[in-house]
C-alpha cells in the first residue's frame, strides 16, 4: 500500500502562519474598531481636559501673589496723632524698637521719637532709606523743621490672588521652609520627582502598606492628582472622576514644571476650617493654627500640618488633639526615616506639645474682613486681564491704628453691655467721609477671626437709621416742609394693597400729639415719620437710595419708612457718606491703586465727588442730626465722650430689639456700628444702649477736629418760638436758632415779637 507523502516541515509551518494570520486578523479588526471607537469618543474629551488644565492652572497659579498694603501715613506739623497710634503705625509698617542706626528701627525718648525708615517704592516713586526724628507735643506732630512731610512705609496687610476668593496666604516655593517642602513629598508622594502625574509604583506600595497595617496608612494619589482634585474636580468618588483626575494630572506634568506644580499644591491643599471658610495652603494654616508665618515653624509644627493633609477634619488639632498628636508623631518618624531630621530632633519634637496658638494671628488674617472688601472691589472694578499680572502691588485705604481702635471698641463694648457672655456680635465700618475711603472695617468681635464678615454680608433691618433719608426728601420740598413744620404723631392706619391695614406704633407705645418735624426726627417718633414718609412716597425713598449707590430691593413697602429694609453696615455707610460730606457723594472704596511689578500704575481710583441736588436740605438734616445727639435719642453720648467735637448721629433699633445701630460722624470720620445676634433672635439690644457705647468707645480717642459745616449761602438762620412754627428773637424766652432754606421761614410772629412790635423783615 502506497504511503501518503509526508508534508514537509516547511508546509506545516506555512499553514500555521496562515492560521495565525487569520486569527490575528479576526482579533485585530475588533481591537482596532474598539480603539477607534475609544479615540472617537474619548479623544475629544481628553483634548478638552488637557486644554482646561492648561488655561485654568495658568490663570490661577502661575501669577505671583499680589501684595496688599495699607495707606502710607504722612506726618506733618500739627497732625493730630497720639503716641499710642504712632507706635501701632510704626510696628504695622515693620519697624521695631532698637537703635535707629539700623534701617527699620525706631527709638522713643519721652516725647521724641527717632526713626530710620527703610527704603520703599511708592506708586509715585522710590523713597530711599532715611533717618528722621519728631516730637509729639500734646498729641500733635512736630517735625522740628527737618522736613515738611515725613511719609512712613505702608504696612503690608497680606497677599492675595485677586481672582481667587478663598482664604489663603500664597507664597513662592522659595519662601517655604526646606523641611516642609521635602517633608511633604516624603509623606505624600516620595516618587514625586520621578513620575508623570500618576504613579503605579506608589499606588502598589500604598496598597501593600495598608494591607500590612490593616488600615489606611498611606494614600496612592500623587501630589499632582491631589492638586487636580482640589483645583478642578468635585469630591465625589466615581470612576469617571478618577479617570478625569488621571488625565488632568498627566496633562499638568507635561505642561508645567515640578516646581510649579509643587508650589501650587503647597498653596492649595485643604487644611481645615476657619469658621465657615476653608483654609487652603500651608501659609494660611501656619497663621491660623500657630499665629506665625510658615517660615517660623519648627519641625513638630511642620509635621502636624503635613499630617493633616491626609484628613484635615479627622486630625484637626483644635477639635481632635489626641489624633493630631498621634499623626504628627508618625510624620516625624517618617521625616527621620528619610533623613530629614536627626534622632535628637525626633525625640524632642515628639515629646513637645502641639504648639498651637490659635488666638494669635499674623499676615492677612489680622485684616481679614478688610481684605475681603479689597478682593471684592478689585474683582468688581478691574479687568481680569489686569489682575492676572505677576507681582502686583495693591495700595489700599486702611489705617492700622484706626483698625486696632475699632477692633478694641467692638470687643470691649459688647462685653460691657451683653447679658450673656459672647452672645452678641457686631460690625464696624469707619470711613473718611470726604473721599469715601475706608479706614477700618471689623466683621467679628474676635480680632483676626475669619469667617462670616458681618460688615459686608450681614444684611439686617436698619431700623430708624433710615429715617434721615425720609426727612431729607421732605426737607427738599421747602414749600411744604421745614424743620419746624408741625407733624401729627398720632395713631394712623395705612392700607396696603394685598396686605391689609398697617398700624405703626411708637417705640414707647405712646403718641405725642403735634410736634415739630425736627423733634419727630430727634426723638425718632414712628407715627410722625410714617406720615412724613407717606407725603414723600416710598418710591422716592427707594430712588434716593439707588442714587446714593445702594440697592434697597424691589418691594417698596411703607414699613421701609421705619427701617424695614435689610442692608449691610457697609451699605449704611454709603447712604450716610454724602450727609457727612456736606452733600458731596463719593463711592466708598478700599483700594487706591494697583501697580505692576515694573512700578507702572495699572489703574487708580480717582476722587469722584458728585454734588447732590439736595445740598440745602442736607444742611438742614445735618442740623437735625446734631439735635439727635444733644436732645434726642442719642443724648447719652455726651457722657461717654471726653470731648464732643460736634457729633451728628442717628440711633436705630428693630422690632423685638433684634438689631441695634448707631451712625455718627464728625468732620473727619463717619462710623457705622451694628450689634445683634447671628441667629436673629431677640437680643435685648438698643441703638442708644448697645450700638452707641461701642461707637463712643471708638470715637472717644480718635484724632478729631471740631465740626465746622460749610452751609450753603441759600441757608438762612432764624430764631423761632420753640416748639412752635413762629418767628422769635434771641432774647425771647425759649427761642431756638434754626436754619431754613431761604424764603421758607415762618411768617407768623411769636408773642414775644408781637408785644414788642418787632417785625424781623422790616416793612
Amino acid at each position: 500500500m502506497a504511503r501518503k507523502p509526508r508534508r514537509s516541515r516547511k508546509s506545516r509551518s506555512a499553514k500555521k502562519r496562515s492560521g495565525a494570520r487569520r486569527w490575528s486578523r479576526w482579533l485585530l479588526r475588533p481591537l482596532l474598531f474598539v480603539l477607534g471607537l475609544a479615540l472617537g469618543l474619548f479623544g475629544p474629551w481628553v483634548w478638552w481636559l488637557d486644554r482646561e488644565v492648561s488655561l485654568r492652572f495658568a490663570d490661577r497659579h502661575l501669577a505671583e501673589a499680589s501684595r496688599v498694603y495699607a495707606r502710607p501715613l504722612e506726618l506733618h506739623d500739627g497732625l493730630l496723632l497720639s503716641r499710642r497710634d504712632l507706635l501701632v503705625e510704626l510696628e504695622a509698617a515693620g519697624l521695631r524698637a532698637g537703635s535707629p542706626a539700623r534701617a527699620g528701627r525706631f527709638r522713643v525718648d519721652g516725647e521724641r521719637i527717632e526713626l530710620h525708615l527703610p527704603a520703599f517704592d511708592f506708586p509715585d516713586g522710590r523713597q530711599d532709606a532715611r533717618r528722621a526724628s519728631l516730637n509729639l507735643n500734646g498729641g500733635r506732630v512736630d517735625l522740628r523743621g527737618e522736613t515738611t512731610v515725613l511719609r512712613l512705609p505702608p504696612a503690608e496687610l497680606g497677599r492675595i490672588l485677586p481672582l481667587d476668593d478663598r482664604v489663603r496666604t500664597p507664597l513662592a516655593i522659595e519662601e517655604y521652609p526646606p523641611l516642609l517642602v521635602a517633608g511633604a513629598q516624603a509623606v505624600e508622594d516620595r516618587r514625586f520627582k520621578h513620575h508623570f502625574g500618576v504613579d503605579p509604583v506608589g499606588l502598589a506600595r500604598a496598597m501593600w502598606a495598608n494591607l500590612r497595617a490593616g488600615r489606611v496608612v498611606q494614600g496612592g494619589s500623587t501630589i499632582t492628582q491631589q492638586l487636580v482634585k482640589n483645583l478642578f474636580l468635585s469630591p465625589e468618588r466615581s470612576l469617571l472622576r478618577k479617570f478625569n483626575e488621571a488625565i488632568m494630572a498627566v496633562s499638568l506634568e507635561l505642561r508645567f514644571s515640578k516646581a510649579e506644580i509643587l508650589e501650587a499644591w503647597l498653596n492649595e491643599v485643604y487644611l481645615g476650617q476657619d469658621g465657615r471658610r476653608a483654609i487652603h495652603g500651608f501659609g494660611r494654616a501656619a497663621e491660623y493654627y500657630f499665629g506665625q508665618p510658615v517660615e517660623a515653624l519648627d519641625a513638630g509644627q511642620i509635621a502636624l500640618l503635613v499630617g493633616m493633609v491626609r484628613g484635615a477634619s479627622w486630625y484637626h488639632p483644635l477639635r481632635n488633639p489626641g489624633r493630631a498628636r498621634e499623626r504628627r508623631d508618625l510624620v516625624l518618624a517618617m521625616f527621620h526615616e528619610t533623613g530629614l531630621i536627626d534622632e535628637n530632633t525626633l525625640r524632642r519634637q515628639q515629646a513637645a506639645g502641639l504648639g498651637l496658638r490659635p488666638s494669635l494671628r499674623s499676615g492677612a488674617s489680622q485684616y481679614g474682613a478688610f481684605m475681603d472688601l479689597v478682593g471684592r472691589q478689585l474683582r468688581a472694578d478691574y479687568r481680569d486681564a489686569d489682575l492676572r499680572g505677576t507681582g502686583l502691588r495693591v495700595f489700599t485705604t486702611l489705617s492700622p491704628s484706626a483698625q486696632r481702635r475699632a477692633e478694641t471698641a467692638l470687643a470691649e463694648g459688647l462685653s460691657g453691655v451683653e447679658r450673656e457672655p459672647d452672645s452678641l456680635q457686631g460690625a464696624i465700618v469707619l470711613v473718611e467721609p470726604g473721599d469715601g475711603e475706608v479706614r477700618a472695617l471689623v466683621g467679628d468681635r474676635v480680632r483676626g477671626r475669619r469667617g462670616f464678615n458681618r460688615a459686608l454680608d450681614a444684611r439686617r433691618p436698619v431700623g430708624s437709621v433710615i429715617k434721615p433719608l425720609v426727612y431729607l426728601l421732605a426737607l427738599s420740598r421747602p414749600d411744604r416742609f421745614t424743620l419746624v413744620t408741625p407733624v401729627e404723631d398720632e395713631a394712623l392706619t395705612v392700607d396696603i394693597p394685598g396686605s391689609g391695614p398697617w398700624q405703626p406704633v411708637n417705640y414707647d407705645g405712646v403718641s405725642h400729639g403735634t410736634v415739630p418735624l425736627l423733634e419727630a426726627l430727634a426723638q425718632s417718633y414712628n407715627q410722625a415719620s410714617v406720615r412724613i414718609g407717606m407725603a414723600v412716597g416710598v418710591d422716592a425713598l427707594f430712588d434716593l437710595m439707588r442714587r446714593l449707590g445702594v440697592e434697597p430691593g424691589r418691594e417698596a413697602h411703607p414699613a421701609a419708612f421705619l427701617g424695614a429694609v435689610s442692608l449691610t453696615p457697609l451699605q449704611v455707610a454709603q447712604l450716610y457718606q454724602p450727609i457727612a460730606a456736606e452733600g458731596y457723594s463719593a463711592p466708598i472704596r478700599a483700594v487706591r491703586e494697583v501697580v505692576d511689578r515694573d512700578g507702572k500704575t495699572i489703574a487708580r481710583y480717582p476722587l469722584r465727588l458728585k454734588p447732590l441736588p439736595q445740598r440745602e436740605s442736607l444742611a438742614l438734616l445735618d442740623f437735625a442730626l446734631r439735635r439727635v445727639v444733644t436732645h434726642g435719642t442719642g443724648r447719652s453720648l455726651a457722657g461717654m465722650l471726653a470731648d464732643d467735637p460736634g457729633v451728628r448721629g442717628k440711633t436705630g433699633t428693630t422690632n423685638d430689639r433684634r438689631d441695634a445701630w448707631f451712625v455718627g460722624y464728625t468732620s473727619d470720620w463717619l462710623g457705622v456700628v451694628w450689634t445683634g445676634r447671628d441667629d436673629n433672635r431677640p437680643a435685648g439690644v438698643g441703638g442708644a444702649s448697645t450700638a452707641l457705647p461701642v461707637w463712643a468707645g471708638l470715637f472717644d480717642e480718635l484724632p478729631t477736629r471740631a465740626v465746622r459745616p460749610g452751609w450753603p449761602d441759600s441757608v438762612e438762620w432764624f430764631w423761632v418760638d420753640w416748639p412752635h412754627a413762629r418767628l422769635a428773637a434771641e432774647h425771647c424766652e425759649g427761642a431756638v436758632a434754626v436754619p431754613f432754606i431761604a424764603g421758607s421761614q415762618p411768617e407768623t410772629l411769636s408773642d414775644c415779637l408781637e408785644k414788642r412790635g418787632i417785625w424781623p423783615f422790616g416793612r
